[in-house]
């Protein structure tokens, strides 16, 4: 089989940059659909969109599988198909923001071979869109948990 295994799409959302937050998830394997969502109290747009792809990448059932995950984060899709990711990781994230969801992350990529594309958010791409309803409903659920992560780090991240 040439094409993806399984296809992803993800995204994230936040009212405010910190504020209540969601992501959104929908996977795709031949016939098979799945959509996941889930809701933080305090959070950031970056770690909902990072959030998302974890989500999407520990649902799958079998390892090695391969994955077209779609998202429209430039800050996920840089940070993997730039390398800087690699180079945050081999100096331990010094410096970096959401060093919890770098690490989960690098983790499940691993256990798969994945491609990351960006798509232009907001642009009538059917599944993105459907990411971002999911999300932005996540984030304005009553009696959403606390993102642990995010407060550990203490201060909002930068917005790229």
């Amino acid at each position: 089989m040439s094409q993806a295994e399984v296809t992803i799409y993800t995204d994230g959302a936040c009212s405010g940059n910190p504020g209540p937050g969601g992501y959104g998830v929908v996977l795709i394997s031949g016939s098979l659909r799945k959509e996941l969502s889930g809701g933080f109290r305090l959070t950031t747009n970056n770690r909902m969109e990072l959030l998302a792809a974890i989500t999407g990448l520990e649902a799958l059932k079998r390892d090695g599988l391969r994955v077209m995950l779609h998202t429209d984060s430039q800050y996920l899709v840089n940070a993997v198909n730039n390398g800087w990711l690699f180079t945050w990781e081999k100096k331990q994230f010094a410096r970096k923001k959401n060093p919890d969801l770098w690490i989960r992350f690098l983790e499940v990529y691993r256990r798969h071979r994945v491609t990351l594309a960006w798509v232009k958010g907001h642009n009538n791409n059917t599944e993105n869109e459907r990411c971002d309803a999911l999300a932005v409903a996540a984030s304005k659920l009553p009696g959403l948990p606390e993102d642990e992560g995010y407060l550990a780090d203490g201060e909002p991240e930068e917005i790229i």
